[in-house]
């Protein structure tokens, strides 16, 4: 007989749905049971209930919100009030700071943690970024809510920044986020951080003449071990963010001689069954510290 019950909505692609079935075996184990699928597209708020179907899912112990593909303004707006009334793993203060570069790197350079130098200025300061262009030399223009690489563009001169800027003022954004561009290998460090442990890492390298990384703009995956600076590294911007589960990309700076956090992640991906047959074994413990996590926050 189970005293708690959990909601949990994890992405399937990728090998995802039999990663999901070994957490909820793994739940039930210690007596926690599982909603499975729990898509909030498809919830309803009503009075003081959020209803999928006819479950009322401000009664869960806990919901295990995992899915970046899938996500939806609707969803978040709900994650949001139910965050309010039960716990979620990723929080929703963490996980939307996470998802937003610039109020990351805020927060993690008053930390203490080493980033990107970075600008954010408001849309019609373009004679900001003339100034900053001459300052940096080359830097990249990031939306502050994309991920796996989509709008980043490398600004390296006045001219590109010249062709760059109707195009931003045709978008109606509000403010331009700027990080100067680092000289780095072109590769970086994944580094898998579940409840303040280090679970595993692995490196992307950028495709060709690419700069970016990210597997979705062409970058490739390889087998990368991480010594104890990037692990502290990890470690502590994931704490700093507030995330129970984190993947925190780290570069090289050959010029500062430095590890930098290009960026945090609140739902990194597990190995795929591919990449397992590469040698990333990290899911296993992974699953396990969810679990844990998991179990820990929903004791009565």
């Amino acid at each position: 007989m189970s005293d708690r019950t959990i909601g949990m909505w994890l992405y399937s692609n990728g090998g995802g749905d039999k990663i999901g079935k070994k957490i909820i075996k793994k739940l039930k184990e210690r007596g926690i049971e599982t909603i499975d699928n729990i898509n909030l597209r498809h919830a309803i708020a009503k009075n003081s209930h959020i209803l999928y179907e006819d479950i009322k899912l401000d009664k869960l112990d806990l919901f295990f919100s995992y899915n970046a593909g899938e996500q939806t303004q609707y969803q978040m707006y709900l994650y949001q009030a139910l965050n309010r009334v039960i716990p979620m793993i990723n929080t929703y203060d963490s996980f939307a700071l996470t998802e937003d570069k610039f109020q990351t790197s805020f927060v993690l350079r008053n930390a203490g943690v080493k980033t990107a130098d970075y600008k954010l200025c408001h849309r019609d300061d373009g004679h900001q970024l003339k100034k900053i262009i001459k300052k940096w030399d080359k830097m990249v223009y990031k939306p502050t809510d994309g991920w796996g690489g989509v709008g980043l563009t490398k600004i390296e001169n006045e001219a590109n920044l010249d062709m760059l800027l109707p195009f931003l003022n045709q978008m109606d954004l509000r403010y331009f986020y700027v990080e100067k561009f680092i000289n780095y290998d072109n590769t970086d460090f994944r580094v898998d951080i579940v409840d303040d442990e280090f679970i595993g890492c692995y490196g992307r390298k950028a495709s060709g003449t690419d700069w970016r990384t990210n597997v979705t703009s062409g970058g490739s995956i390889f087998m990368r071990d991480a010594n104890d600076d990037i692990i502290a590294v990890a470690k502590k911007a994931a704490k700093v963010c507030g995330v129970d589960i984190a993947g925190v990309d780290i570069i090289y700076d050959r010029e500062k001689e430095e590890y930098i956090v290009l960026e945090v992640n609140g739902i990194p991906a597990f190995a795929t069954p591919e990449q397992e047959k590469m040698g990333l074994d990290f899911n296993e413990k992974k699953i396990e510290k969810i679990v844990e996590l998991i179990d820990k926050k929903t004791k009565k």
